[in-house]
């Protein structure tokens, strides 16, 4: 389980986060939604230590995988080369000799020998999952991991992390603005908004919400109480 507590952050005079509370069951998906500026970029690098909070605590696995959203990859490189060269960056022998076999798991056969700059964007976020589960994670974070696919893509994706989360039971977190996917594979999801959980609770209760802020977000509707930033989070 990853329990956060009370987390609050600021940056100079701007509150990001307010005592934020959240559980992820173990072995779940956690959708994580919210409009541009709504914290949760600032949460997850929270989650994952790259920065701390001002107040409040994490609990959380020791071996995380993290998907950004821009996928930083070697686009000179063949498929398999980067993930054994990721792979030996993190010194675990067992996972340089465990790449074959992430190759399938993700669906990456057919490109294991391409150039990664050759590949579609559906793709290079599979290559991007791999390099993810690379030391065996106990918590996967993925920041908008269908982002500029089209629809088809997208379903294939969502399919991919249900999948993973079956064959390997690991814990997930999804930032995502992608409505039908959080619907398709989450467990639980949590609506942020300015800072603060609004909601937390199933699909279902999120497609039959009275809640203002987290209906205009599920409609997609410009008519509500969300005001749109300018800065992101």
């Amino acid at each position: 389980m990853v329990s956060i507590q009370h987390i609050s952050k600021s940056f100079g005079s701007q509150k990001v986060l307010n005592d934020v509370s959240l559980e992820i069951p173990a072995g779940q998906i956690v959708g994580l939604l919210g409009p541009n500026g709504a914290g949760k970029s600032t949460l997850m690098k929270i989650l994952i230590g790259l920065w701390s909070a001002d107040s409040g605590t994490v609990s959380a696995p020791s071996r995380i995988g993290y998907l950004p959203e821009n996928n930083p990859l070697y686009e000179e490189m063949y498929v398999t080369e980067y993930l054994q060269f990721m792979a030996k960056m993190t010194n675990d022998k067992c996972q340089m000799t465990n790449v074959d076999a992430l190759i399938d798991q993700v669906g990456l056969t057919p490109a294991r020998h391409k150039h990664i700059r050759e590949l579609s964007k559906g793709y290079r976020q599979r290559v991007g999952l791999a390099q993810a589960l690379l030391g065996d994670p106990q918590l996967l974070i993925l920041d908008e991991p269908t982002t500029g696919l089209d629809p088809i893509m997208s379903d294939i994706i969502s399919d991919l992390i249900m999948d993973l989360k079956a064959k390997l039971g690991v814990t997930s977190v999804v930032i995502t603005h992608d409505m039908r996917s959080a619907f398709k594979i989450a467990d639980y999801i949590a609506f942020l908004y300015e800072g603060k959980i609004l909601m937390y609770g199933t699909p279902d209760q999120f497609r039959h919400t009275d809640n203002p802020y987290v209906k205009q977000f599920v409609d997609g509707s410009s008519k509500g109480p969300i005001q749109m930033k300018i800065m992101r989070d």
